[in-house]
């Protein structure tokens, strides 16, 4: 009812409007149709006309033909593109077949193993692993020996546990046997031995002698470990079964000399935080590899008389307290190699980028010792960044270590990716470890590299924000590890740490969760040790030791420009020099933003080409007499003429300093540029127009002053008829640039 009441009124309504308005709309509609109807038929008057049909066209212009090279250049740049992206397809397709293949070769050698291990633990084979119980016996007896781990633990404690385990129960002669020999090892260091005999069937067959915490182990169990980790690594035949590889295990065991593994076991007794406490493990060193029975591994950090302190690599949560860690016998290591160039790597040398596993033999401990004084030879020989400032004012010679120091956001990692672009076609592999950035950022640099055709030949080391902080805590050392095999190979390699400041936040979360005392600003009190010993890697080798080189460009985020600060003094101290980026001068669109002042290469001009030697040689003096007279001028003082000149002359040469992002420079242009506005030729150029006065300027040479071009790009000296020519040919770009 309500609807329909609703209904009547509005019918109501609208007839009331009809009956007020309706009159006034349709006059309304009326006058408008008459407007419009005027309209059209004085627009057809007006094109009858006589004058206004000569101008109007007759037909549609017609469509300009395209160029045929222009389509046939379009058309190969369409096709490359289209190639290119096929063949990024086919790469992606290869390496997702090949993960594949991996991940179910690595399930049907785990179902390979469970069906091994059920065989043998049938009854038929159960005889045959019995019967050289006797000759294991006699080959343990022979290795067994006290470890320097042994007789520390004898002089605070009495009793050093024996054990003895097996599959089945064991023959009175061969437990008195090696007891016996247990009891004479002992009674020399004057110990007590504690003999212990245990029959632990999922040894499947042989025997396990434990000694403390060393283990001689020739049992069915740990040949299963091992055979495991082979298979892994090798292809599995078609026709390989469990029956098949069982026979090859027995027969391994009836052999004359039994396989006796040595190694030494020890338990987690806590874990937090990718930190394990471990007892045990005595003869254990510093960075070497354990590995859990999760199968995760781990990298021992501190060494206590009662403990042990280990990073874990991978997922801490599956690692359980009183769980027996196994020691692996090396030091950690990474593969390093020419299959590592293009990639993007975790700190362990796996691939993150998604094409597919590294496979390379060569590997390399991510601790290693420096090169010696006897090894090295001074840094002579210059390391291009293509970037103005630096190569005229504080150059980088390959061997050096030069610090690239700032606040956040002012351009130290552009510098760096510069630096990398320049050496393309200059066969300098390089390495940029990235350390606490995020994914987006990393994806972004990477994304850069394969822009510009530098990525072929890097290898990005990523450790990013998400990752743990033993992750990032060793993602530096591995990339030193990675150069250094380019280095004793006898080439150049460039490696970038970014940042280092990150890196010493994560090792000082290590260190607290390792209850190490804090030092000054929190930081543990080696830290300077820690970046002293992974920095002194770079160095340029002599012939004799192999004639290669590594330079180092750590960078260092400082807090509102302080270089002052703690870790920024530490690094300092330890590098060549340092190049400070300036908030300030980075804000007035100085770009890069060096501040000349407090920037320095201790290697200086021998890291330079003569030219470039040349040509910046009093480029230092002027900036300096120029930043004096604009911090004095800034008070509205009035200047005298020749003040007034240096001023101006300083302005153009900051502005010639300036230069585009990820468009690194050649030697002979910076020094061409720098000439140019050091003799003043640039003088009269307006401060908006100074870029493209300097683009064109490159231009010119390439294309008018071939001659010129080429006894520029020799590096040498310029003498004074080149000098006067390079004048000249400047002052004729300018004339016709005017004109122009």
């Amino acid at each position: 009812m309500e609807f329909i009441y609703a209904l009547i009124n509005f019918l109501i309504l609208a007839a009331i409007v009809f009956l007020l308005f309706g009159k006034s709309v349709r006059n309304s509609f009326a006058a408008r149709r008459e407007r419009i109807n005027a309209e059209l038929d004085e627009a057809e008057r007006i094109e009858s006309l006589p004058d206004v049909q000569e101008h109007l066209p007759l037909e549609r212009p017609p469509v300009p033909k395209a160029d045929p090279e222009e389509l046939k250049a379009l058309e190969e740049e369409t096709e490359r593109k289209r190639q290119k992206l096929i063949s990024a397809s086919e790469a992606r397709v290869t390496a997702a077949r090949k993960d594949a293949m991996l991940a179910a070769k690595e399930q049907a050698v785990k179902a390979l193993c469970e069906r091994l291990k059920a065989h043998l633990a049938e009854e038929p084979a159960a005889p045959e692993l019995r019967g050289n119980e006797a000759r294991i016996a006699r080959s343990i007896l022979e290795r067994m020996e006290l470890t320097p781990g042994d007789m520390c633990y004898l002089m605070h404690h009495d009793v050093l546990y024996v054990t003895l385990s097996s599959a089945y129960p064991l023959d009175d002669g061969i437990v008195d046997m090696l007891g016996r020999r247990a009891e004479e090892l002992l009674d020399e260091v004057g110990g007590k031995p504690s003999y212990w005999v245990k029959t632990d069937p999922e040894l499947i067959g042989g025997l396990r002698l434990r000694i403390g915490d060393t283990v001689y182990d020739c049992t069915v169990k740990n040949m299963l470990y091992h055979l495991e980790h082979d298979l892994m690594k090798r292809n599995i035949e078609d026709g390989m079964d469990a029956e098949a590889l069982a026979e090859d295990l027995i027969k391994g065991i009836n052999e004359e000399e039994p396989r006796i593994d040595e190694f030494q076991l020890g338990r987690v007794l806590s874990v937090s935080d990718g930190i394990c406490r471990l007892d045990g493990l005595a003869d254990i060193m510093y960075g070497e590899v354990v590995e859990f029975e999760c199968g995760e591994r781990g990298m021992v950090l501190d060494i206590e008389p009662e403990r042990i302190g280990c990073v874990v690599f991978g997922k801490y949560e599956q690692i359980e307290t009183l769980s027996r860690v196994r020691r692996i016998g090396r030091i950690a290591s990474v593969p390093v190699g020419e299959a590592l160039l293009g990639r993007v790597v975790d700190p362990l040398g796996r691939a993150i980028d998604g094409k597919g596993r590294i496979r390379t033999p060569e590997r390399r401990p991510i601790e290693f010792k420096s090169a010696g004084i006897p090894d090295r030879r001074s840094v002579s020989t210059p390391m291009h960044t293509g970037v103005k400032a630096i190569d005229a004012l504080v150059p980088i010679g390959r061997g050096q270590r030069e610090l690239i120091i700032g606040d956040r956001s002012t351009g130290k990692s552009a510098l760096a990716i510069d630096a990398i672009i320049n050496q393309k076609g200059k066969n300098v592999p390089c390495i940029y470890v990235a350390i606490g950035q995020k994914d987006s950022t990393v994806a972004e640099i990477r994304a850069k590299l394969e822009k510009f055709g530098a990525m072929e030949y890097t290898t990005i080391v990523s450790a990013p924000a998400s990752s743990s902080a033993s992750m990032q805590y060793i993602a530096p050392f591995a990339g030193a590890a990675m150069s250094e095999y380019f280095m004793y190979s006898g080439r150049d390699c460039l490696i970038v740490y970014d940042d280092l400041s990150k890196h010493a936040v994560a090792y000082r979360e290590l260190s607290l969760l390792l209850h190490r005392p804090s030092g000054r600003e929190a930081y543990p009190g080696d830290v300077f040790y820690l970046h002293s010993r992974l920095l002194e890697r770079a160095a340029r080798l002599s012939p004799e030791a192999g004639g290669g080189s590594v330079t180092a460009l750590p960078i260092i985020e400082t807090q509102a420009g302080d270089i002052s600060a703690y870790i920024p003094t530490n690094v300092i101290s330890i590098t060549d020099g340092q190049i400070f980026l300036e908030s300030d001068l980075f804000n007035e669109g100085q770009r890069p933003a060096v501040n000349v002042g407090l920037s320095v290469s201790r290697v200086g001009s021998a890291a330079q080409t003569k030219l470039m030697k040349q040509v910046s040689g009093k480029l230092r003096m002027e900036l300096a007499q120029y930043r004096e007279l604009a911090s004095f001028a800034q008070f509205g003082s009035e200047l005298d003429e020749s003040s007034m000149k240096v001023l101006a002359r300083g302005e153009k040469m900051m502005l010639a300093l300036r230069q585009r992002r990820y468009e690194p420079l050649a030697d002979w242009k910076q020094a061409l540029i720098i000439f140019t506005v050091s003799e003043g030729l640039a003088q009269d150029v307006p401060a908006d127009d100074m870029e493209a006065f300097e683009y064109g300027l490159y231009d010119w040479f390439e294309s008018e002053c071939g001659g010129l071009k080429a006894a520029l790009e020799t590096g040498n000296r310029m003498d004074a008829s080149l000098e006067s020519a390079v004048r000249e040919a400047a002052a004729r770009y300018k004339e016709a640039r005017c004109q122009a």
